[in-house]
């Protein structure tokens, strides 16, 4: 337990920061700029998340590879799984560059987007997609040091990088007046400072990054393993955030009241459970080294002590929501939005009473994929994401519940997974036992 938090403290401190100026963000434009422009960065923040995700799993897909030879101790390919992973997921990034600008009116008419809120969300997206480069370098940078063992070194890239997203957003919004686009653009050139910081330190810092001339060759084999590991993971982070993104296409339905309130409370939400999402990330390292290294004793106790500080973390934290989420709506809208800090706040409150529902399901996640099992993991995302998405169109379309149904339907959908879950961590453990023991 030492060592596991130990090493996921700075990835839980790291996304908190993350999360925080998002919350700046999304603050800043609420205050600042009113509810249309709010609900233009929160359905674009929807957008951006599910396009980035597929680089983010491609990423968590390869740090899982770069842990177990990390953990056998082969250096050589781990350089080669480097090498391959950048050509991969640098190839995959170009082509996400080019199709989010080419299909962006597309896009909006695909989120139902209303009329009057078109034009804030133009003007931020033409800025936040230019920062899908920065995405690629920070993660790629950021995934392989804690598949080493190190985080935090990111965290400490990852707070220059927030500190430096709220100064730029005051000064672009407050004192030069660039709207939604000054947000973006604060968003964007945060994002490569600490892309391009962290990766100029990895290079300086890390003889494995200078890659062998024997090492720098197409390898099949490995591109087949780091694609068996990467593209279900990519799959399973692309399928949530789909799903996320059609749910965010129903709120939109609602009108631009929904539409801002919703943009507040899934920051909120996001910013409250972050910490349990890394923490199943690092858990999914610690698993991974232990696995490559032939400890299957210590991924039972881990696992056993994860899920003990998920349930505490997780009821502190749901507590505090509950108790506090119309203050904490009214941080991002004034007195003429009191309606949308309402709709907000019924939000949180029945998100919040389940927050150890998706506390589990991360530590699930983050284990099939250490152990070379991230099918399950796509298994289980379907799942939630499935039901959540069916749900919200089937309950907000009966009348005494309207918006409430979607709502309700991310809990079921949490609920159902970790049902999943628990059915496949016992067959996976009987599998091994039973291979040991033969």
């Amino acid at each position: 337990m030492k060592n596991l938090l130990k090493f996921a403290f700075p990835i839980m401190v790291g996304n908190v920061l993350q999360q925080l100026y998002n919350v700046v963000d999304t603050l800043i434009v609420g205050r600042y700029l009113g509810k249309n422009a709010l609900a233009a960065v929160g359905s674009s923040y929807t957008l951006m998340v599910f396009v980035t995700s597929i680089i983010l799993g491609l990423c968590m897909g390869s740090s899982a590879f770069f842990s177990m030879q990390f953990g056998r101790r082969d250096h050589d390919r781990l350089q080669q799984g480097i090498y391959m992973a950048a050509l991969m997921i640098g190839a995959v990034t170009l082509a996400l560059n080019v199709f989010v600008y080419a299909g962006m009116q597309g896009i909006l008419v695909f989120l139902r987007v209303p009329g009057e809120v078109v034009p804030y969300m133009k003007a931020y997206l033409l800025w936040i997609f230019a920062g899908i480069a920065a995405t690629f370098l920070y993660n790629f940078t950021a995934n392989f040091l804690r598949a080493l063992g190190n985080s935090l070194i990111p965290l400490c890239f990852l707070g220059v990088s927030a500190v430096l997203n709220i100064f730029l957003d005051l000064y672009f919004i407050r004192v030069l007046m660039w709207g939604v686009g000054g947000a973006a653009a604060a968003t964007v050139i945060s994002q490569y400072a600490a892309g391009v910081g962290i990766l100029l330190y990895c290079i300086k810092k890390y003889p494995q990054v200078h890659i062998k001339k024997e090492n720098r060759r197409w390898n099949p084999g490995i591109l087949r393993e780091l694609l068996g590991l990467s593209s279900l993971t990519c799959l399973q982070q692309s399928v949530m955030n789909f799903g996320i993104l059609m749910v965010q296409g129903l709120v939109n339905s609602f009108g631009p009241v929904v539409m801002a309130a919703f943009a507040a409370a899934v920051k909120i939400d996001s910013f409250a459970y972050s910490p349990v999402q890394d923490f199943g990330n690092a858990f999914s390292t610690y698993v991974a080294q232990n696995y490559g290294a032939g400890k299957r004793e210590r991924i039972r106790r881990g696992m056993r002590d994860a899920v003990l500080s998920a349930l505490i973390f997780c009821t502190v934290i749901s507590t505090l929501v509950v108790c506090f989420a119309k203050p904490l709506m009214s941080m991002f809208l004034d007195e003429s939005s009191a309606d949308a800090v309402l709709v907000g706040a019924g939000y949180l409150r029945i998100e919040a009473s389940f927050y150890f529902g998706i506390g589990l399901l991360f530590l699930f996640y983050g284990y099939f994929r250490a152990v070379n099992k991230p099918g399950i993991s796509v298994i289980l995302t379907v799942v939630s994401l499935g039901m959540r998405v069916l749900l919200a169109y089937l309950l907000s379309s009966l009348e005494p519940l309207g918006v409430t149904g979607i709502w309700l339907s991310v809990p079921v959908g949490w609920i159902l997974a970790d049902a999943a879950g628990v059915y496949f961590y016992g067959k996976t453990r009987a599998e091994e036992i039973c291979r040991l023991s033969h």
